[in-house]
């Protein structure tokens, strides 16, 4: 069957399996935040302490995408996969021993999060080399939406575990996933050799990622994909204050915060099952626009069904991006695959942890309401200044 639908694609086993092995992870990870926060408190008390079991699961990307990634290309990705796997899964072991220090614990979140980036560009690496160039898009998106699936239910597991189970049994179970997650790669997929890379691991991955950065088209692709990321997830990182200056209680509170990954879910799902690539590639502006328009709404500051509706409608343009990855394995030079999806991966996390931390800087000094129609307005803008350069390229609507 063609690759040029959700449905062909899920019909590729190798690509199952790395949907399954995603789901794992995701699971894992997101098990091990719960547990590590809800332990450090009660340690210590401290909520910044707290607080870093959070940060540090992503704030190392950075690193891990400038020193490691061209391990992503160097060696077969199944070999990466399943050695960060066992990597992560040997950490959460660690961390599982009883008595564990607090700053041992954060110290191994650090080298959990370096080798986080690595996963991520073989994984995509290997997606390329499974799927057609008209199937990987669609298959990023499949695994997008399997991670934002797993990582809501994973809180909820998280939390059954805290409840079941003991610190140390829930960071074991948790380990254990991790391990059956490489479990599933290193056995259902096939082994590809690595492409041939110059210099040694820290400098190869060093200058693959300045010649990323240095190539005009390239790093128009990234940024158009981490600056609106970054200012995407303001509303959610305001959610508490915006449902108290509307009279709401936990319950907007969860509403302000599921309209939005709902609405990306769906706006992806859309975009890959009602439009064809050139279709895809045709609207994928005035999506991005329709992403963050609706949110300069919040001027006005709305009432409670107002506010929701408009994040979840915005959210819906959120299927831009599977014309942004489709650009991505476009412009990303087949010897440095693995270095770019590593750095594409790493600047999305770090840019919308960054988005978080100026989201709340910004609201000491002005109404929630307000920032999040400003994030609308620099959304709108950054998609106009970074999306300038695909005005005119077929299949692109040259109205911006």
């Amino acid at each position: 069957m063609s690759e040029s639908s959700f449905l062909g694609v899920s019909r590729v086993p190798e690509f199952r399996v790395l949907f399954v092995a995603e789901i794992l992870s995701i699971l894992s990870l997101v098990a091990v935040q719960i547990t590590l926060s809800v332990l450090i408190f009660d340690r210590t008390g401290s909520p910044l302490l707290s607080s870093l079991a959070f940060a540090l699961g992503f704030l190392p990307h950075l690193l891990g995408a400038s020193l490691l990634s061209s391990a992503a290309d160097r060696f077969p990705a199944r070999t990466v996969m399943v050695a960060t796997q066992l990597v992560s899964g040997a950490v959460m072991a660690c961390m599982a021993i009883p008595g564990t220090p607090i700053p041992v614990m954060l110290m191994l979140l650090v080298v959990s999060g370096t080798v986080a980036p690595v996963y991520s560009g073989a994984r995509s690496t290997a997606l390329a080399d499974v799927l057609t160039p008209e199937g990987f898009p669609l298959g990023r998106s499949l695994l997008r939406i399997a991670a934002q699936t797993a990582q809501i239910g994973g809180f909820s597991f998280g939390g059954a575990l805290m409840l079941a189970a003991s610190p140390p049994v829930a960071l074991s179970i948790a380990a254990a996933l991790m391990v059956f997650s490489a479990l599933v790669v290193g056995l259902g997929t096939v082994r590809r050799p690595g492409r041939e890379v110059s210099g040694g691991l820290v400098a190869s991955s060093l200058s693959g990622t300045f010649r990323a950065l240095r190539a005009p088209g390239l790093r128009a692709v990234l940024l158009l994909s981490w600056v609106p990321a970054a200012l995407f997830v303001w509303p959610e990182a305001l959610a508490a204050p915006l449902a108290s200056s509307m009279g709401g209680g936990p319950m907007l509170v969860a509403l302000l915060l599921t309209a939005g990954p709902v609405g990306t879910v769906v706006g992806e799902v859309a975009a890959g099952a009602l439009l064809d690539a050139e279709g895809r590639r045709r609207w994928m502006l005035p999506l991005a626009f329709v992403a963050f328009l609706p949110m300069t709404l919040f001027v006005l500051e709305p009432g409670p069904a107002v506010a929701v509706a408009v994040l979840a409608l915005g959210a819906l343009g959120w299927g831009y991006t599977l014309a942004l990855d489709a650009l991505l394995l476009a412009e990303a030079p087949e010897e440095t695959r693995g270095r770019v999806f590593s750095l594409g991966s790493a600047g999305l996390m770090i840019s919308q942890g960054a988005g978080f931390a100026l989201a709340g800087a910004m609201a000491e000094f002005l109404p929630a309401h307000l920032v999040v129609a400003l994030a609308g307005v620099g959304g709108a803008v950054s998609v106009a200044v970074f999306g300038r350069r695909f005005v005119g390229r077929r299949g692109v609507r040259t109205a911006i």
